[in-house]
């Protein structure tokens, strides 16, 4: 990145997903603790003890895996440069040329893409931990890509400072 315009870091913040992940690692750990600890079988049909140990620790590390994803966006006068950390290894490019155009948006995370995270839905594929808000990328080969964005209003001030090509004007 040259001198970067817009930069965002944004992490899952879906309390509703936290919450959910969180319950069902307590009750997997009562279980837990019940059965392997213990020694009392828990509920009437007992599950393996590798059942419970996986119900107890697979939504924990879930849970982890959340907290560490960050979807990155940088953008300057070269292009766009964004990163879904840890599932992007690399940060990926889009340079400007590879554009027909870019605007921002509000779209329907669940009816559009089915929720948040790294996905594909009708509309191409999208990128985003919150919100309704995006970075609709429309490219010069006809595919498309949303990154989400928790700053419209400044990604939209800095696409007109670069006099990108929005929806409209193509």
């Amino acid at each position: 990145m040259v001198n970067a315009l817009f930069i965002e870091k944004q992490r899952f913040n879906q309390i509703w997903l936290i919450a959910l992940l969180a319950g069902l690692a307590i009750f997997g750990f009562w279980g837990f603790t019940q059965q392997i600890i213990l020694g009392k079988p828990f509920g009437d049909n007992p599950a393996s003890n590798l059942g419970l140990i996986l119900s107890t620790f697979l939504p924990l590390l879930i849970v982890a895996f959340i907290f560490v994803l960050q979807l990155r966006t940088k953008i300057d006068k070269n292009g766009i440069v964004y990163q879904f950390w840890p599932v992007h290894r690399k940060e990926q490019i889009i340079k400007w040329e590879e554009v027909s155009c870019a605007y921002v948006r509000k779209y329907s995370p669940i009816l559009e893409y089915g929720g948040w995270g790294f996905r594909h839905g009708r509309k191409g594929k999208a990128l985003n931990t919150s919100g309704n808000m995006g970075l609709q990328i429309e490219f010069v080969n006809g595919k498309k890509l949303l990154i989400g964005t928790q700053k419209p209003e400044e990604l939209e001030r800095v696409l007109q400072k670069l006099e990108i090509k929005g929806k409209s004007s193509h």
